[in-house]
């Protein structure tokens, strides 16, 4: 076993409604490269090295592999079952049937219920794994308030019935969220979306903490992981800008510990992922040391490149322009 981190050292992030997490997760989706093997493997190799927090989803095919991690680790008392904070994701073909697939994440990570439970995406847009970055499907439609909120609604319900403890949300922009936030029951304690040095979305970031939904950053590091499908030659490669070298230089580290550093201290909860011990032990170690000063938070700041990795491309309907119309950014919904 690697290092062991104490979790009790590990910074904590309070939701508007009283609980308190980690300040980061792990990711465990394998980005079409590692199987749920390795994965699960690493999953269990987090929890003995201190993660408490693990984002899981539906559509990343591991969660049976997952689950029994989880149930091993419960068994062997390595951590017992309130100690850690699991999140998983309704995917976007299950809007319909939301309990569904809620019991069925349950049931594959044998967890007895469900800490963070999001809406993976705010449409029923769906695509087959694994799929082409062209690949259309003549079903997908633009944005519907009507339809996020009758899978909205399906998610209070579960908190109603206990089989989730709290409401997320995924890749939303304001405009969206406008229209939606008035029409909940239950408001979301936390928003998942890409963030990273080159893509802060300072704009989303502020709304959100204003409404107090937490900021969620899945791929914190500017994800040079993520599948082929997803990758343009416009792309920044955060890591490599002489900005995040030379402060990781001057402390000393890989400049993946910078982004998450700055994360952390920005307020958002990154979720990085990494299949070798030696990186997600840094990972979390990173958390409780070393931080960056004030000089170091400023000059990443600066780095805003719009530099959004994850384009959606296979969610656009028939008519859309571009996988800009994914994101409102004129400021309105984009219909057809």
């Amino acid at each position: 076993m690697g290092e062991f981190i104490n979790p009790a050292s590990v910074p904590k992030v309070t939701f508007y409604n009283g609980v308190e997490v980690p300040c980061v997760g792990m990711g465990t989706f394998g980005s079409d490269r590692f199987t749920p093997e390795q994965v699960s493997g690493a999953v269990a190799g987090a929890i003995r090295c201190g993660y408490r927090m693990f984002d899981c989803a539906a559509c990343y095919g591991n969660e049976d592999q997952i689950g029994q991690v989880f149930q091993d680790a419960f068994d062997e008392g390595v951590v017992e079952r309130s100690e850690l904070f699991i999140m998983t994701k309704v995917w976007n073909d299950m809007h319909e049937r939301v309990e569904e697939s809620c019991r069925k994440s349950i049931a594959d990570l044998k967890c007895g219920y469900i800490d963070l439970f999001f809406i993976h995406w705010p449409f029923p847009n769906y695509h087959a794994p694994g799929c082409d970055v062209d690949s259309r499907n003549p079903d997908s439609m633009p944005f519907s308030t009507e339809e996020f909120i009758r899978t909205y609604r399906q998610c209070e319900e579960l908190v109603e019935k206990g089989l989730i403890r709290n409401i997320g949300i995924s890749n939303m922009t304001i405009p969206k969220l406008e229209a939606v936030l008035p029409l909940m029951k239950i408001l979301p304690v936390a928003c998942e979306m890409e963030l990273h040095p080159c893509f802060q979305q300072q704009e989303l970031f502020d709304y959100l903490n204003d409404h107090k939904i937490q900021p969620i950053g899945f791929m914190p590091l500017g994800s040079p992981q993520r599948p082929e499908r997803d990758i343009c030659p416009e792309d920044v490669a955060d890591m490599q800008t002489p900005e995040m070298q030379e402060i990781a230089k001057a402390h000393g580290v890989h400049p993946a510990l910078i982004a998450l550093k700055w994360a952390r201290q920005r307020g958002q909860i990154p979720i990085p992922f990494s299949v070798h011990e030696v990186e997600y032990v840094s990972n979390l170690k990173s958390m409780t040391e070393d931080p960056l000063t004030e000089e170091e938070m400023a000059k990443i700041a600066t780095l805003e490149k719009n530099n959004r990795l994850v384009k959606g491309q296979v969610f656009l309907w028939e008519g859309a322009n571009d996988w800009h119309d994914l994101w409102d950014e004129d400021g309105v919904i984009v219909t057809l």
